[in-house]
């Protein structure tokens, strides 16, 4: 019965949330573990066990993250024009899987064949999914903004399973890191499975646009596809490991995406094309925020590995890098639900802050947190080591600001682009993050010390005052898109 469910049907759900959400919710929670636990991995795993130095680590992991962030941009194109949505995260997750095995089965010698598969995995994976819950409210619905806020807070548990989980088996010696690759790739063949087995309750959602087409032609172009996102692994395995090309990318993509969208919002009409500005407006200041809010797996993930004691409240013993990598995760599930109510009974006294301003006041809680971070160097001790529970308090900072911008920006992706645009803008959110993810790596490079024979404290006073610089960023970054709100609000017309 489900599988002949009508988009009118699913609409018409009665209650705060559609059950297709908690499906794609549990599918997306199993590839946030696999994600995040190889990302939480990246930086601790270079240095320890390919010893890699400091700065050169920071730049292959803004270098890998942004590969897999720009990767959604084209994963969002193919599953718009070709796949569908279903059929791209189905790949995308057979692909993740592959890289997490790959890896696991001598990590020091596939450590960047397996990032290949799980850079083009995520790709084809990561906007699909998002764009899907999107597409279980009409337009206008007001529960939406309560939809994403649920799916951004559940999938956070994957986050922070993965976060903590797979670094601590990669440092612990009963373990190693094979278990820790292994685990990912186990968790992400669970996601996929529940997608599977859920997908036919989404009804005429993520089919394929090629549907219509002859079953031959439809086949030739998905199989294209697919040989297409394999024979580009060489290409990818060389940009990853060489920085330097990863610049060349970057400097290039960039600006043919934005000619590209140009040549699609020529076809707008003037209204729906202010809205996409507005869109663009949101877009540019998530590549900032992406870039201070990234350390997390950058610098601060090495800040964690050496600069931090491992006692949290005074009596918990705990692996600094497993509270680095899971923090964040732990107050978004705790919070998320929090904030939402806030807005609602702000929304009812009339005060409730429109979007533009939420995402300035996300700037300035990013401020405060990095500000936090920079006092650490007050709480050392003389071996150049510090507090676990400030650094613990500046992620409860940091959460703040992300829970004022990042649930609110996939939502606004799918509110301010015209429908037919919807993949294509998901994929432009997430290219942003890859811009971010670039950048944060140029900065955590820019805060490592290069000395390789620096003490604990140098490396602690060196990376403490890259924090109190990215604060002043972000503090300006802030003020400024405050003081800008009235004429972003003008483009976004009656969106709130």
């Amino acid at each position: 019965m489900s599988q002949h469910l009508t988009l009118e049907e699913i609409h018409d759900f009665k209650g705060k949330y559609p059950k297709q959400l908690w499906y794609l919710f549990l599918t997306e929670m199993w590839e946030r573990f696999c994600f995040y636990g190889l990302r939480g991995m990246l930086t601790v795993f270079m240095v320890t066990q390919l010893m890699i130095d400091e700065k050169a680590a920071n730049l292959q992991y803004g270098a890998i993250q942004a590969f897999i962030y720009a990767f959604t941009f084209i994963g969002g194109l193919f599953a718009d024009k070709i796949l569908g949505f279903r059929k791209s995260l189905f790949w995308g997750g057979i692909l993740m899987i592959a890289g997490s095995f790959i890896i696991a089965a001598n990590p020091t010698g596939f450590f960047y064949i397996g990032t290949c598969f799980t850079i083009v995995g995520t790709g084809f994976f990561k906007p699909n999914i998002s764009t899907m819950v999107g597409e279980l409210y009409r337009a206008g619905d007001p529960r939406r903004d309560a939809g994403f806020g649920l799916f951004y807070s559940g999938i956070n548990i994957g986050a922070m399973l993965g976060g903590a989980l797979c670094v601590w088996l990669g440092q612990n010696e009963n373990f190693g890191w094979s278990w820790a690759f292994g685990a990912a790739g186990v968790v992400m063949i669970i996601g996929l499975l529940t997608f599977v087995f859920t997908q036919g309750s989404l009804g005429p959602i993520g089919l394929s646009p090629l549907k219509d087409k002859p079953a031959g032609t439809r086949k030739g172009y998905e199989i294209a596809t697919f040989i297409g996102s394999l024979v580009v692994m060489p290409l990818i395995l060389l940009m990853v490991s060489k920085t330097e090309y990863t610049d060349y990318f970057m400097y290039t993509i960039g600006p043919v995406t934005l000619i590209y969208l140009a040549y699609e919002m020529s076809k707008l009409t003037g209204a729906e094309r202010k809205k996409m500005v507005a869109a663009l407006v949101f877009i540019v200041f998530s590549i900032f925020f992406w870039a201070f809010f990234e350390q997390s797996g950058g610098s601060l993930s090495l800040f964690a590995l050496y600069n931090l004691n491992d006692t949290l409240l005074g009596t918990i013993h705990m692996n600094p890098n497993s509270v680095n990598n899971s923090a964040n995760s732990i107050f978004v599930i705790i919070f998320s639900i929090v904030i939402g109510l806030l807005w609602v009974w702000m929304a009812k006294k009339k005060i409730e802050p429109n979007s533009v301003v939420k995402f300035g006041l996300g700037f300035l809680f990013l401020a405060a947190a990095f500000y936090i971070f920079f006092a650490t160097r007050f709480f050392a001790g003389p071996d150049g080591k510090t507090s676990l529970d400030i650094f613990t308090l500046a992620y409860l900072i940091i959460t703040f600001g992300e829970l004022c911008l990042s649930p609110i920006g996939l939502s606004l992706m799918t509110k301010l682009a015209p429908k037919k645009l919807w993949g294509v803008m998901m994929g432009m959110w997430f290219l942003a993050s890859a811009y971010g993810q670039y950048v944060a790596g140029l900065l955590g490079a820019g805060m490592a010390t290069t000395n390789e024979n620096a003490t604990l404290t140098e490396k602690l006073i060196s990376y403490t005052d890259g924090y109190k610089q990215l604060g002043l960023y972000a503090l300006i970054a802030g003020i400024v898109l405050i003081v800008i709100s009235p004429m972003v609000r003008k483009l976004m017309q009656e969106v709130k």
